[in-house]
């Protein structure tokens, strides 16, 4: 019976350091380090059945540089908080002064941390903590159960042992390759000085506008933003402003083609009572409000003639006149301008003011198209992957290397908008599928499969005829029975789809 019980025994610490050495391996394919640590954490979490766990990775690449990364498991954000202060002062500090793993049954109990307030503070039994690698560490495992009758034992001692044993070289391998690819990165300089974290990327066209930026940032001067839809015009007018003398003030943004004329010359500078039939009390314009900031004109090329008269004379002045008054108004306010229209063919066209287009472009930005940026389309999918799965609460799973590939390749008419939309649509089907990853066709980019059908025996026609009608069934079967997008994926008219359909005896579920 006792030999029976030490063969169960061998059997499950076989099977834990199997589990360990498999998600190690998984792993070394993970290059984004947020999803490295959070899978590592929930491995070794699983493995040791702790009931918390914190992960610190530190990064030095010289002396005024180092950076931190963690991530936490069953903790609430007040634990985080009182686990991250014993990195300077507790357990945590001890095995990374020592450069030894710590396991006592109870905290609270031991000699060597029971004068600790961080540890009185915070009731710690049962600890596991684990330096990883040395001279000096790259960083830390703190492992915590509750209770003193769940001690961790040698065994899970000598997971935890393998385990940064396993990540250290791991994780070093991540920073290196950060750093090599810092190095190609020409926007991060630009990072270093200015705050643009809205605008993800590392391609050359982003720094150039990174370039453009810095230059207009401590200008207070108007700035006319141009670019296709979608290319994130109002993300950078919002770095213009997070890195000007204004910034402190507030932003506001206003779309110039949302309103009727009267209501947006009110929204702009304000009314008096009666100054239009909605304005029965006295109406503070954005002018007004975004005293001291920036105020954002968007899509300025569809402003009224009207309205361009007097925004042209708040540049020219700095003052205005709300709807109904006599009386001027000094201005304080920075204006931005954004427009995906050509506002010199708008002028020729006598539809915008030719002194006004002077005034906004003193200096002018151009944003660039996703096709000018293809290198930023991974990046940027990565990151509306992140953001959809926080948006709507949905599990952590990342973009397929054939899914991202499928994005690399397709065209963005809508720019990063259309390629945000696409990507969190695609995270909420592949959650609502079960799937290990996001692939092409939660995109919606997959291509059919060629129908595998067997033409042994037929005639030129026959096994045309069986093509055409699986290539169809396919990709009717792909689009969700969308004949609209199956004849745009087949480069057909949607009246030749439906010919079809009815010819090949096909019927749209």
């Amino acid at each position: 019976m006792m030999a029976h019980g030490m063969a169960d025994q061998a059997l499950r610490r076989v099977e834990r350091e199997r589990d360990l050495y498999r998600g190690l391996l998984r792993l070394n394919s993970r290059s984004e380090l947020t999803h490295f640590l959070e899978e590592a954490l929930r491995l070794v979490v699983n493995v040791v059945e702790a009931e918390q766990g914190y992960l610190e990775l530190f990064e030095t690449q010289d002396s005024t540089d180092d950076q931190t990364w963690w991530t936490a498991a069953g903790c609430s954000d007040e634990e985080v908080g009182e686990i991250r202060t014993l990195v300077s002062r507790g357990i945590i500090a001890e095995a990374l002064g020592t450069g030894e793993v710590i396991v006592t049954p109870s905290a609270l109990l031991d000699p060597r941390f029971r004068d600790r307030t961080s540890v009185q503070r915070s009731n710690i039994h049962a600890v596991l903590c684990a330096p990883i690698g040395k001279d000096p560490p790259l960083g830390v495992l703190y492992l915590q159960r509750r209770s003193l009758q769940h001690m961790f034992s040698e065994e899970d001692r000598g997971c935890a042992e393998i385990f940064v044993e396993q990540l250290a070289p791991l994780a070093h391998a991540l920073f290196e390759r950060r750093r090599f690819e810092g190095t190609r990165d020409p926007t991060t300089a630009f990072r270093k000085r200015l705050k643009v974290e809205p605008l993800v990327g590392c391609s050359p066209a982003l720094a150039a506008l990174l370039r453009e930026v810095e230059l207009v940032a401590p200008l207070d001067v108007s700035v006319l933003i141009t670019g296709d839809t979608g290319v994130g015009k109002s993300q950078v007018a919002r770095v213009i402003h997070a890195n000007s003398n204004r910034a402190a003030g507030p932003f506001l943004e206003i779309n110039c083609a949302a309103l009727p004329e009267t209501l947006l010359e009110a929204e702009l500078f304000g009314a008096l009572p009666g100054a239009h039939s909605t304005a029965t009390r006295k109406l503070d314009g954005k002018v007004t409000a975004a005293r001291g900031g920036t105020l954002l004109l968007d899509e300025i090329g569809e402003m009224t003639t009207t309205a361009q008269a007097k925004l042209l004379q708040l540049l020219q002045t700095r003052e205005y006149y709300p709807l109904g008054s006599s009386q001027p108004v000094t201005a304080d306010v920075r204006i931005v301008a954004a427009t995906n229209v050509d506002l010199r063919k708008a002028v020729g066209a006598k539809r915008f003011r030719e002194d006004l287009l002077y005034r906004l472009q003193v200096l002018p930005i151009r944003v660039p198209s996703l096709s000018e940026r293809r290198v930023d389309i991974p990046v940027l999918a990565r990151h509306f992957c992140e953001a959809a799965q926080r948006m709507h609460k949905l599990r952590a799973i990342e973009l397929s290397p054939g899914a991202l590939r499928a994005l690399s390749v397709a065209d963005w008419p809508g720019n990063i908008r259309e390629l945000s939309h696409r990507v969190e649509a695609a995270a909420i089907r592949a959650a609502a599928d079960g799937a290990a990853q996001i692939e092409a066709v939660h995109l919606g980019l997959a291509a059919p499969a060629a129908p595998t059908n067997n033409f042994e025996g037929c005639t030129f026609h026959e096994g045309t005829r069986i093509y055409q009608r699986g290539l169809l069934h396919a990709t009717l079967d792909a689009t969700g029975g969308n004949v609209s997008e199956a004849a745009r994926r087949l480069d057909l008219t949607r009246a030749h789809v439906y010919t079809l359909m009815k010819t090949l005896g096909l019927e749209r579920e």
